[in-house]
């Protein structure tokens, strides 16, 4: 791991622009037309794409190239980019698998810029798996396992969480509508669930989250509530055997290595103010089980973090909608709270 070689808040936010057919470049022009990107923030991407998505949309910004480890470019209406060519023009809307390995590249740019201590951070917009798959990468399944492999660690953890969570560190939820949600599975077809929730598994993600959950987020004794796989949690083995065989055994070492983690519980009361105000997290067992719930609590205004990485790196909470790509209709308030959260933790982290 690359030694953090800066002081804080010196650095910027690399901000990767996505899928260029998707809504995520002009997100990053949204924000940086209304003023709402933070003064260190460097976008990552085509920097003549972004021109031209610009003039289109009528936004007054300047995306001007410049290179990791330069002071960044400032001015009215500047935004800063880290150059990474497309393979091939891009139409919004109209995918495109020639450009997998451009959108892989601002991945990697922005990984390489982080290490080599020129990023405080990353924040990634909105990829597209399809395109990416198809552009000659059969085994992608998503941001967080990517970014797992290039930072050569074992394991990671996807926690999204709502805005108004990610400002509370300790008086509880008031309801629903403040969550932290992570998961021990992440991209799987629903028939692999359960075989991948392993009591290893589970144990290594409870405390990669409970480590983040203090390190990055300030919580100092984390309180943690898990969800069953099953139905009713299982029924004590009637409706399944996971929770009685994998997750109760493993949920009992955690809490005998001194770790504040409750249940397993039934997912479909769980997310009920009473289980949530004593809580800092919930762990879920698999995508759907959590961000199901935290989207409808929060959608577009709630942020991802890959937890157990030796760099921060936050994300928006949806996808390409190519559907309103180049129609300036897209919000970019979950890309905002994502690079202003990457902020903070960086800041955290280096001052700590």
């Amino acid at each position: 791991m690359a030694e953090w070689r800066h002081v804080q808040g010196s650095l910027p936010v690399a901000i990767t622009t996505g899928e260029p057919a998707g809504i995520g470049p002009e997100l990053v022009l949204r924000l940086a037309a209304d003023g709402l990107l933070p003064s260190a923030s460097v976008a990552v991407g085509d920097p003549t794409m972004l021109a031209e998505r610009a003039a289109a949309l009528g936004l007054g910004v300047t995306p001007t190239p410049c290179r990791p480890g330069e002071p960044l470019p400032e001015g009215p209406g500047v935004l800063p980019v880290w150059p990474v060519l497309l393979k091939a023009p891009s139409t919004p809307g109209v995918l495109d698998p020639t450009n997998a390995d451009y959108v892989l590249g601002t991945l990697a740019a922005a990984v390489t810029a982080c290490r080599a201590g020129h990023a405080a951070a990353m924040t990634t917009a909105p990829l597209h798996k399809g395109a990416i798959i198809d552009g000659g990468h059969p085994g992608f399944t998503g941001h967080t396992e990517w970014l797992r492999d290039a930072c050569g660690v074992e394991e990671v953890v996807m926690m999204l969480a709502t805005d108004s969570a990610l400002h509370a560190t300790r008086a509880g939820f008031d309801g629903p509508s403040e969550l932290r949600v992570a998961l021990v599975t992440t991209h799987l077809p629903l028939r692999d669930v359960a075989d991948a929730v392993t009591a290893e598994r589970l144990k290594r993600v409870a405390r990669i989250l409970e480590h983040d959950l203090r390190e990055q987020f300030g919580i100092a004794a984390p309180r943690i509530v898990a969800c069953g796989l099953n139905p009713h949690a299982g029924e004590d083995g009637h409706l399944g055997h996971e929770e009685v065989d994998t997750l109760i055994p493993a949920l009992d070492a955690l809490r005998a290595e001194g770790r504040d983690i409750r249940g397993p519980y039934p997912a479909d009361t769980l997310f009920t103010p009473r289980h949530l105000a004593e809580v800092d997290a919930v762990l879920a067992m698999y995508h759907d089980q959590g961000l199901a719930v935290l989207k409808y609590a929060g959608f577009g205004s709630a942020a991802n973090i890959t937890l157990g990485l030796p760099l921060v790196r936050t994300s928006v909470d949806h996808g390409t909608a190519l559907d309103l790509a180049g129609k300036g209709l897209a919000s970019p308030a979950s890309l905002g709270v994502a690079v202003a959260l990457a902020r903070r933790l960086a800041d955290r982290r280096m001052a700590g």
